[in-house]
């Protein structure tokens, strides 16, 4: 806009300088010669029009600083909306301009929104719960059937397929329930120092213990003693479950490596496995919610697609960081970035 407002005003000052040419040359006619004519309008035009033309320029440039100050603050502040802090209001002016009326339509569609996902959160909170009960139902009179009566090869092979679909619904009802849980901030965090090397160790002895069967090899090939402040129960559920998924999605025979070490201030974990990789495309959706990326590369493994979902809530209540690195066909890598407890970090 500044350079428009220069151009103009660059426009009018050679537009007076013409016109100021042809006054004078109406005035005097034959009497003064076109060009002394022309050297008058120029030294007018040099010594009057360039020192307004840079005090024009100047000017408008500070009055369109300050007339676009609000719509930069309404910006930045629209920048920071999420769904989190949906309730929070834009800045007014309360002046009744336009600015002010665009931020109070903002805002109230900001609030239509927030009741919107304030309402899927309760349903989806009020769904798990009442699910919890038929689904314990029927997995305690399918364990029942399957324990007491005598059943025949087809009929314990049905029961126990119906038993474990139960229980991976349960998983499922579980998982959002936490996700509901913690999107309402109802999720409370036992705070305290944690050993977090000692948690990565046991989580390296689980993972093995799950890789058996596969022929995997898992690997740990730093553990730096790390102290972070944190909910173990928390961390542990979180190295579980990124666990759990450099197993499953791994190719037989192949190779998982843990790593921690301290770098500065933070405590750095990484998980990298020798599975079939996610596509450029599906990387930047993993921890959306139930997303599981190409079926085809799956191996069959039945997942519900909210582990990830859950890693990325554990690790933000923690003030941390989570990415994935994946090159297809070759291995992925989860990384975890935790600040240390600041006394070990001092």
């Amino acid at each position: 806009m500044t350079f428009w407002y220069s151009a103009v005003l660059l426009i009018s000052t050679l537009l007076m300088g013409a016109l100021a040419f042809d006054e004078l040359h109406e005035r005097h006619g034959e009497a003064i010669k076109q060009s002394e004519g022309m050297e008058e309008v120029l030294n007018l035009s040099l010594w009057l029009g360039l020192p307004s033309l840079i005090l024009s320029i100047a000017g408008g440039w500070w009055l369109m600083r300050k007339a676009l100050e609000p719509v930069a603050t309404l910006t930045e502040a629209a920048r920071n909306v999420n769904e989190r802090n949906l309730n929070q209001e834009l800045p007014r002016t309360h002046n009744g301009d336009e600015l002010d009326q665009l931020a109070s339509v903002l805002n109230d569609m900001a609030a239509r929104l927030h009741d919107s996902f304030t309402r899927v959160r309760e349903f989806t909170l009020h769904a798990s719960h009442e699910l919890k009960t038929p689904i314990t139902v029927l997995c305690g009179e399918t364990e029942t059937e399957l324990r007491n009566e005598p059943l025949g090869a087809a009929a314990r092979e049905r029961a126990l397929s119906r038993l474990d679909e139960l229980h991976r619904l349960a998983r499922i009802v579980d998982g959002l329930t936490l996700l509901a849980r913690a999107d309402a901030g109802l999720v409370p965090l036992a705070l305290k120092p944690v050993q977090f090397d000692e948690l990565v160790r046991d989580c390296s002895e689980d993972a093995r213990i799950l890789a058996e069967n596969r022929g995997i090899s898992v690997t740990l090939s730093n553990g730096e003693p790390c102290t972070v402040s944190g909910d173990a129960h928390r961390l542990r559920q979180l190295l579980l479950n990124l666990a759990d998924n450099a197993v499953k999605y791994n190719k037989p025979g192949g190779t998982i490596n843990m790593s921690l070490k301290r770098e500065a201030r933070t405590a750095l974990l990484s998980i990298s496995n020798t599975g079939p990789g996610i596509s450029r495309e599906a990387l930047p959706r993993v921890f959306d919610r139930f997303f599981r990326g190409d079926p085809a590369h799956t191996n069959g493994d039945e997942g519900c697609g909210l582990g990830l979902s859950i890693a990325q809530w554990i690790v933000s209540v923690h003030k941390g960081s989570i990415h994935i690195e994946s090159v297809p066909g070759q291995h992925t890598m989860v990384k975890v970035a935790l600040p240390l407890l600041e006394q070990q970090a001092a």
